[in-house]
């Protein structure tokens, strides 16, 4: 199974990631894994799994167990941005009270999952835009090289 893995640091930079890991299987949100079990490029780094998306767009929620799809009752906010209808432009604070009803995911990660979103707890020796040295150029100098080749 091919995982999209985001990693995130304290900095506000992502670097993106694939990669076919069965050791992730079984773990839950909020878990800490070491980066070692990512790449060994990732020694010394601890990681903690942040959040989930399924194949079909349905996030992984804390408060459900297990693997499986559940409908759930969710207030606005992480997981639930909709407006009622008839509601265009007023402010979330108008909506306060307003909750739907959702499918989402449980917490553990299992072979349906697609991507995952990992933030960094603990630094390693090597930093990550050395690690990750392709995705830590700047935006022109990427796109200049693409459009030469």
């Amino acid at each position: 199974m091919v995982f999209k893995i985001n990693i995130s640091n304290k900095e506000g930079k992502a670097y993106k990631l694939e990669l076919e890991s069965e050791g992730l299987i079984g773990k839950q949100l909020y878990e800490i894994i070491q980066g070692n079990e990512l790449l060994p490029a990732l020694e010394g780094y601890e990681l903690e799994i942040r959040g989930a998306t399924d194949k079909s767009g349905f996030m992984c929620h804390e408060n459900v167990e297990g693997i499986g799809l559940s409908k759930i009752l969710l207030p606005l906010g992480r997981g639930m941005h909709k407006r009622p209808k008839g509601d265009k432009k007023k402010t979330p604070e108008h909506n306060r009270g307003l909750r739907l009803r959702k499918t989402v995911r449980g917490r553990t990660l299992s072979p349906e999952v697609i991507q995952i979103n990992l933030k960094v707890i603990k630094e390693g020796p090597k930093p990550l835009n050395e690690i990750f040295s392709d995705q830590s150029k700047p935006k022109e100098a990427s796109e200049k090289t693409e459009k030469t080749e």
